[in-house]
């Protein structure tokens, strides 16, 4: 009867508030969360989507959830300081927030070839098996006592009866204190190994995780359809990052996601025995090379979206590919300018306003506010001097504005489906320009065929991204004609802009092929103002005919750059945000 579960757990919820100092005090006396949410009956539990077992965690607000009822159902009234001092323990151990649980997954997946599906679940379960461990041993909690009142009653898989001997030997417990039935010895075997790679990555736990991932891996690959039998009462953190925040920093690969994906059975801090030959015969050691860098230094974006959607990330997909192509270009932005000198008018005092307790302490003028009222009121009596302005002495320096054209042609890679490095590029220099204060148009052109544009310049970096990452695949070329409606038919611009296309061997062609498109290019780039350049991938020696063109473009006022590769236009734009943009202490 669904008022008599609700009846019960109301009756448990004084001693399990009473039970919440001393499961922080588990972990430490300066542990402090937010106070748990008790869930009394199955309507709350949805309404705080609570599904699958008695308790979750949240790390977006920090939150631990207990269904009381459910804990009535499973006989687990007496549990009240285990169960709230492992929640406690998600949150200042293992993952702790969004971004290790990022991390956790990333590095579970990799380690999780075509079963990548599953590593929130195992990541899951590892995360348990630390603060347990910890838990047991530290605040002599029985966690023991817990799981074997969460034994399943139905025969459990051979992944459950890995995980509980896992258990025995962590606690030095008789075989069948939480397992069931006769353990083939390989089974025991793993479960030894898995229990020495709790208790050795115990405060390295992130570089465990793949490892552990490979030593579940043959259970899951058996056991798929039913394997969380008997686990869904534990799963407690699965959607520990479920929200609308974006973890940082996961664009780029952690070297030790491909390292970490080691089996155990050969990692030379559990066995205790070096890895022989590595380089010597190659083929015979684990499968790591030695010798030569990184290949892949860089997530794709189709990987990135996947990890966001695999740590619970709920944002549409286009932020995501910004936020992707953002992270990869912040490394590479100017740093944020500042001058020291330049000094275009001084202030000039004008008068008094009132001043309230949301402005800034300093901006009060006490002399004045002191004049008008001996009794202080901050809001009613307090003043500050407002300024105006007068023509200094020093120029003012404008930031060029940019209008930055790049050929999203048909040869060109979708952003979304892999790394465009002429929109890298792209975001270098654009978010650098609206960093140092100018003005940013954005155009992709794939002609003949479409074009897309920000609506005129702009100063938001959003806007720009969003256009940026959208894609066209039309046509071969940047279409040169976008200078004719974009700068030559536009009033003369109130500072100068700066031309920037980056294209390939094809904006010849289209140079050629437009009707008076050297005129066009040669009347843009001396209207706008603030120079033109345009950057070339050409992966080869170019011929007479190509070099010809650029040195008629030059001769017309542009600045001709050639690049090799597409990787190198982001060394290219690193090079020009820092010559354009950055002018740190210079007058």
């Amino acid at each position: 009867m669904p008022g008599r579960g609700r009846h019960r757990a109301a009756d448990l919820l004084p001693a399990w508030q009473q039970a919440w100092p001393a499961a922080l005090t588990a972990w430490s006396r300066f542990t402090r969360l937010p106070e748990p949410r008790f869930l009394l009956d199955e309507a709350a539990e949805q309404a705080e989507g609570l599904s699958g077992s008695f308790a979750m965690i949240r790390l977006n607000d920090h939150a631990v959830l207990v269904s009381l009822r459910q804990v009535a159902e499973l006989g687990l009234e007496r549990f009240a300081r285990e169960v709230l001092a492992h929640e406690v323990g998600h949150h200042v151990l293992a993952p702790a927030d969004l971004a290790y649980n990022g991390r956790l997954l990333a590095r579970l997946r990799a380690a999780l070839p075509g079963l990548q599906e599953h590593a929130a679940f195992v990541g899951n379960l590892y995360t348990d098996l630390l603060i347990n461990d910890r838990l047991a041993r530290s605040a002599e909690l029985d966690l023991a006592g817990l799981y074997q009142a969460l034994k399943p009653k139905d025969k459990p898989g051979k992944l459950w009866s890995l995980y509980m001997r896992i258990y025995e030997q962590l606690w030095s417990l008789p075989s069948g204190t939480l397992t069931q039935g006769r353990l083939d010895p390989a089974l025991r075997a793993d479960a030894a190994l898995g229990a020495r790679l709790v208790r050795v990555y115990a405060r390295d736990w992130l570089d465990g995780a793949g490892r552990f991932a490979s030593l579940l891996y043959p259970y899951l690959a058996t056991e798929q359809a039913e394997m969380q039998n008997g686990f869904g009462n534990l799963l407690d953190a699965t959607d520990a990052g479920s929200g609308e925040v974006v973890p940082d920093g996961l664009a780029e690969i952690d070297e030790a996601e491909v390292t970490g994906s080691l089996d155990p059975r050969n990692d030379p801090e559990l066995s205790g025995v070096d890895q022989p030959g590595d380089a010597a015969e190659p083929g015979a050691s684990s499968g790591r090379e030695t010798v030569g860098g990184r290949k892949q230094r860089y997530r794709g974006p189709l990987d990135y979206t996947e990890l966001m959607e695999a740590a619970g990330v709920k944002v549409p997909r286009k932020e995501l590919i910004m936020r992707y192509y953002r992270e990869l270009a912040r490394r590479h932005l100017i740093p944020f300018p500042s001058r020291r000198v330049e000094q275009a008018s001084d202030p000039l005092p004008e008068g008094l306003d009132p001043w309230d307790p949301g402005e800034p302490l300093a901006a009060v003028d006490w002399l004045e506010s002191m004049i008008r009222s001996p009794q202080v009121l901050p809001g009613l009596t307090t003043l500050q001097r407002s300024y105006g302005s007068s023509p200094g002495a020093e120029p003012e320096r404008v930031p060029l504005d940019l209008y930055l054209g790049i050929d999203c042609s048909g040869s060109m890679a979708n952003p979304e489906r892999q790394l465009s490095y002429p929109v890298l590029a792209g975001a270098v220099v654009a978010l650098s320009a609206l960093r140092a204060g100018a003005r940013v148009m954005a155009c992709l052109s794939g002609e003949p065929g479409k074009f897309d544009q920000t609506d005129g310049f702009v100063r938001s970096e959003a806007e720009v991204l969003k256009l940026l990452t959208g894609y066209l695949g039309t046509g071969y070329a940047f279409g040169i004609g976008r200078l004719q409606a974009s700068i030559l038919d536009q009033p003369p611009p109130k500072r100068p802009v700066h031309l920037l296309v980056i294209s390939d061997a094809d904006l010849f062609r289209m140079l050629d092929d437009h009707p008076n498109g050297w005129q066009v290019a040669e009347q843009a780039a001396l209207k706008a103002g603030g120079g033109a350049t345009a950057v070339l991938n050409l992966p080869y020696q170019y011929n007479r005919e190509e070099n010809s063109a650029m040195v008629r473009l030059e001769g017309i006022g542009w600045q001709v750059h050639q690049v090799s590769s597409q990787e190198q236009l982001v060394s290219f734009a690193r090079t020009f945000a820092r010559a354009t943009y950055h002018r740190e202490g210079r007058p």
